[in-house]
């Protein structure tokens, strides 16, 4: 019970906090001053991916390998099949330039980076498609 309320306190000041920066954005508009209002929310977003990953890390890490040691083991797999995933997005990222772009060079970290990216999202939604069609097979020979 105590957890609860203290999780609506954290979620209610994290939802102002968004909205005082959205007011902020429309407000001062979102093309003028440098775009210092874009530049502020995503610090803003940056802030809120920062906590939820400490959150998640906090209450698997200490509160799960309290309660059931052999949980870390389970994450400590799952960490290294993440990163196995990220580096082979990255091996297969080939950081060439767009083709049609005429804009300003882009350094080859940022093309290797941002390809890395795009595999790593079709990675994410072949799993998801995958995941989806063994769901429904599982689902329908178990009935």
């Amino acid at each position: 019970m105590k957890y609860t309320k203290i999780l609506k306190w954290v979620l209610a000041v994290l939802f102002a906090v968004g909205v005082v920066f959205s007011f902020y954005g429309f407000l001062v508009g979102f093309e003028t001053n440098g775009n210092a209002p874009v530049d502020n929310m995503l610090y803003c977003a940056y802030g809120f991916a920062l906590v939820a990953i400490l959150s998640v890390l906090f209450g698997v890490v200490v509160i799960g390998g309290i309660n059931d040691p052999k949980s870390l083991l389970k994450l400590l797999i799952g960490l290294v099949a993440v990163v196995a995933v990220v580096a082979v997005a990255y091996v297969l990222a080939p950081g060439t330039p767009a083709v049609g772009y005429l804009g300003d060079p882009v350094s080859d970290a940022t093309l290797k980076m941002t390809d890395t990216f795009l595999n790593l999202t079709y990675f994410l939604f072949g799993g998801a498609i995958l995941a989806l069609i063994v769901g429904w097979i599982v689902g329908a020979t178990r009935k």
